[in-house]
């Protein structure tokens, strides 16, 4: 298992440093902060091989063992094909574990290190900005605001909507602005127009050049970066996805990455599973050509995830269902394949 996963990581990296070597060349980036980058991605990369590399192991140990006659002797002493095949599944549930605790402890820090290194490093962003997040939406407190470009460096925001709401929710105040400029304790507004709740439950309207506006959020509360998903843990997306619950938004996309984060290190399990009957029933080509249908099982497991999960992102099916969808459909697949493998 760790002559595969040596591998497999080793082709990844490759991969990763010809499709990135590029951008490296344009930036003018230190080589060095370029090995840093795939350094600190190599635990995130480490995770997601070890099923591939825990399957083909238990391929070629079942093979070599059926190659040498080790099978039929170890069934003439009275051992059945589940008996043999229990230590493989055993410490593929102590791989499951394993791999789970990586991800939560390990995982998560390399891959926002190695995202810092690429964005700031290499790519020369400023870190506090929100790159590829013009449309900016944000919960204040009895307060909505809208954002469409927002630039944390020099403290201004662009085409602006601010929505205030009393206790029922009803909206009292609109104000829209063409800018806004931070003044170091107040927003100074520009250019825009304010709608304001009257008696009557009607709203007044009032254009204005320049408005400051004493808001409780700073430029700070606006330039935060949005995690990724592989850059939390379990429960740090539990957390979050419970707070944009709470505050009214859609919280599907965390829910479905959330509920991946379980279901994924348990299919190291499942490739086990599947992988001892492949071994059994190859009977021409033998080891090559049992390595290839784990390779093509892998391969589906992934397409049927990668399904599964754009179902739950477009709220299709379940968060739960979407995330475990793949590991219930191969679980059923490898049980069945097992129980008719020749004994």
């Amino acid at each position: 298992m760790g002559f595969f996963l040596f591998i497999f990581v080793c082709i990844y990296l490759l991969i990763e440093f010809i499709q990135r070597l590029d951008n490296v060349i344009e930036e003018g980036a230190p080589v060095s902060s370029f090995f840093a980058y795939l350094l600190y991605k190599t635990p995130f990369i480490t995770v997601n091989m070890l099923p591939i590399a825990v399957m083909l192991s238990v391929i070629v140990l079942f093979c070599l063992m059926k190659k040498h006659n080790e099978l039929t002797a170890m069934k003439a002493c009275g051992l059945s094909i589940f008996d043999l095949s229990k230590p493989a599944l055993l410490i593929s549930i102590l791989i499951a574990g394993a791999s789970f605790l990586f991800s939560e402890l390990l995982v998560p820090f390399a891959t926002a290190k190695s995202n810092e290194i690429w964005n700031v490093q290499i790519k020369k962003r400023d870190q506090t900005r929100l790159y590829g997040r013009n449309d900016i939406w944000y919960k204040g407190s009895n307060s909505i605001y809208w954002i469409r470009l927002f630039d944390s460096e020099k403290g201004k925001m662009e085409d602006v909507s601010l929505y205030f709401f009393d206790e029922s929710f009803g909206l009292v105040k609109r104000i829209d602005a063409l800018r806004g400029v931070w003044a170091g304790d107040h927003w100074e507004f520009r250019q825009g127009i304010i709608q304001t709740r009257n008696a009557e439950g009607g709203y007044d309207l009032e254009k204005f050049e320049e408005l400051d506006l004493p808001l409780p959020e700073g430029p700070e509360a606006f330039a935060k970066t949005m995690k990724e998903p592989e850059e939390m843990s379990y429960w740090e997306l539990k957390h979050f996805a419970e707070k944009v619950q709470l505050e009214g938004y859609d919280a599907t996309p965390h829910l479905v990455a959330m509920n991946i984060k379980l279901a994924f290190p348990v299919i190291n399990f499942i490739m086990a599973l599947i992988g001892i009957p492949i071994a059994l029933r190859v009977k021409r080509g033998g080891t090559a050509v049992a390595i290839s249908l784990g390779i093509g099982v892998c391969f589906l497991y992934l397409l049927l995830l990668g399904l599964a999960r754009s179902l739950g992102l477009s709220g299709t099916l379940p968060p739960v269902i979407s995330a475990w969808l793949a590991n219930v459909v191969f679980f059923f697949l490898g049980s069945y394949v097992m129980m008719h493998v020749e004994t």
